[in-house]
């Protein structure tokens, strides 16, 4: 009989490309990643990789397997929710991967709701970008993700994942209240010699920024380079520089700030991202449910906005 633990590494494989890939991924070693990959040959009977270079490539028997594997795995996504389903009790433990600006925002309402609802449920949280959190997902390192899409960018569709919009969050002009890049332009063209702090150009919330820039005329002065959006802000609050920043993250981290509208009233879209067997389990339910709560009980803050730029 194949032995599941080895048809995952092979389905990992695919997924990945190196094995050196895989075994970060999976936490082995690449000896022990092609070791697992040698035994499930001798267990299948048929050759399943193929030298190409210093690399390997998946023979077509593999992606035989990699796609029944891939409805196995859902199978018993399905049978762990049903399980959970039957008991009176939630209990266990859920990993959750999120982003910065949702785990300062919602994440904390949401872990008291489910500690007070379902105490005996463990949710652990794990901050990682877009594209990392998806793979950690198909991978089962993750029950679920907090995921965002920008305004020109949308996600690739994927098979297997059931996706729930959470919150249409607006993108503003974050603007200083005082120093040489402080006051209120009429149009964004009047930035174009300032400042500004951008997420890394390879991401998609640095290019969503750097186009608005340019659809507006200029090419940005990136004076600040990161991913961290309260390392954003200060930048802004203390005078060094102008960003973009989400309304989400408001009071009191958007505090001493001008907020502007931007042309278009753009907005990012959050939301969570599950394997589609693992989307009735309780768990899940009861995540996504107190993540809707915490956005309706939240207060939203008062920065000084009301600008609007063209």
């Amino acid at each position: 009989m194949l032995s599941l633990p080895r048809l995952r590494v092979l389905s990992e494989l695919s997924r990945r490309g190196t094995i050196a890939a895989t075994a970060r991924a999976l936490s082995y070693t690449p000896s022990a990643v092609s070791q697992q990959l040698a035994l499930l040959e001798r267990e299948a009977g048929v050759p399943l990789l193929e030298r190409v270079g210093r690399g390997v490539r998946l023979t077509d028997a593999a992606a035989v397997l990699v796609e029944h594997t891939t409805a196995v795995m859902a199978r018993l996504d399905l049978a762990e929710s049903e399980l959970a389903a039957s008991q009176r009790e939630l209990r266990g433990r859920m990993r959750v991967a999120s982003f910065q600006s949702v785990v300062l925002s919602l994440v904390p309402g949401a872990l008291d709701r489910m500690a007070d609802e379902h105490p005996r449920m463990r949710v652990d949280i794990v901050q990682r970008e877009h594209g990392q959190a998806f793979e950690g997902l198909l991978s089962h390192e993750f029950d679920l993700i907090l995921g965002e899409e920008y305004p020109g960018q949308p996600d690739r569709l994927r098979d297997g994942i059931d996706r729930s919009d959470l919150l249409a969050d607006p993108l503003r002009l974050a603007l200083p209240l005082s120093g040489p890049f402080a006051g209120r332009p009429r149009r964004l063209t009047e930035l174009a010699e300032a400042s500004w702090v951008l997420d890394p150009d390879d991401t998609p919330t640095g290019r969503w920024g750097r186009e608005v820039c340019r659809q507006a005329g200029f090419e940005p002065h990136v004076r600040f380079e990161s991913p961290d959006p309260l390392l954003h802000a200060e930048l802004v609050r203390t005078g060094h520089a102008v960003a973009f920043l989400p309304e989400l993250i408001s009071s009191p981290h958007l505090a001493g700030l001008t907020l502007a509208a931007l042309p278009g009233e753009p907005h990012r879209m959050l939301y969570t991202a599950t394997r589609a067997g693992r989307a009735a389990h309780p768990a899940v339910r009861a995540f996504r449910d107190a993540l809707a709560r915490a956005l309706e009980e939240r207060r939203p803050g008062d920065p000084a906005w009301g600008v609007r730029v063209s």
